[in-house]
C-alpha cells in the first residue's frame, strides 16, 4: 500500500529523537513522587496549559500518589508555526476558586518564560494555598524573562520540538516521544 503524501509530509519532518518514551516515563515516576512527597495528602489542583500539556497531565497524574484534582487553562503565545509572537492570550481561564488548593501549574515547555511568568502571576493573585510549576522541557538558553519553575524533567538546547503534547501546527501530538522538528527539509 502506498503512502499517502499527507504522511510522507508528516514523517519527513520528524528529526532525531531527543527524549524518549521510556525516558520520559522513568521521569514523569521522579516528580509524582516529589509532588506526592511535597504536598502528602493536601489538596492539590494540577493545572495544565493547553493544548500542549495534556499528555503529560494525564501521565503525572496517575504518578502522584496522592488526592488531586484536574483544571484547565489555555493560553497561546504560538499563533502558528515555529516562533513565539511575544503575547500571552488567555483562550481558556479556570473555572474554579483555586484558594483551598495547592496549585501545580503543569507546563509541556518553557521557551522564553513570558508565558508561564504571566500564568504564575495570574494564579498567584487568586490566592491559592501555594503554587508551583513542573514543565516537561526547559529550553532555559532562550529565556528572555525572569522565570525558573520548580520542577524541570528534561533540559534542552534551543531546538524546536514536537511529540508527546507539543506541536507544529497542531500535528506531531500523538509522538510517544521528544524529537527534533526539521523546519527546513
Amino acid at each position: 500500500m502506498e503512502k499517502h503524501a499527507n504522511q510522507i509530509e508528516y514523517e519527513k519532518r520528524i528529526g532525531r529523537v531527543l527524549i524518549t518514551e521510556q525516558e520520559i516515563k522513568e521521569e514523569i515516576k521522579k516528580a509524582g513522587e516529589k509532588i506526592s512527597a511535597l504536598y502528602d495528602g493536601r489538596p492539590i489542583l494540577l493545572v495544565a496549559i493547553l493544548k500542549g500539556s495534556f499528555v503529560f497531565m494525564a501521565d503525572l497524574s496517575r504518578a502522584i500518589n496522592a488526592p488531586c484534582e484536574v483544571a484547565f487553562m489555555c493560553a497561546q503565545s504560538y499563533f502558528s508555526g515555529t516562533e513565539s509572537s511575544g503575547k500571552v492570550n488567555i483562550v481558556m481561564d479556570l473555572d474554579r476558586d483555586v484558594s483551598k488548593y495547592h496549585v501545580v501549574i503543569v507546563e509541556d515547555i518553557v521557551d522564553t518564560g513570558r508565558t508561564l511568568k504571566y500564568l504564575h502571576k495570574l494564579i498567584g493573585d487568586r490566592n491559592p494555598l501555594s503554587l508551583h510549576v513542573v514543565t516537561l522541557l526547559d529550553k532555559k538558553e532562550r529565556r528572555v524573562v525572569d522565570f525558573t519553575p520548580d520542577i524541570s524533567l528534561f533540559e534542552i538546547p534551543d531546538y524546536f520540538v514536537i511529540g508527546y503534547g507539543l506541536d507544529c501546527d497542531e500535528k506531531y501530538r500523538n509522538l510517544p516521544y521528544i524529537a527534533e522538528y526539521k523546519v527546513n527539509i
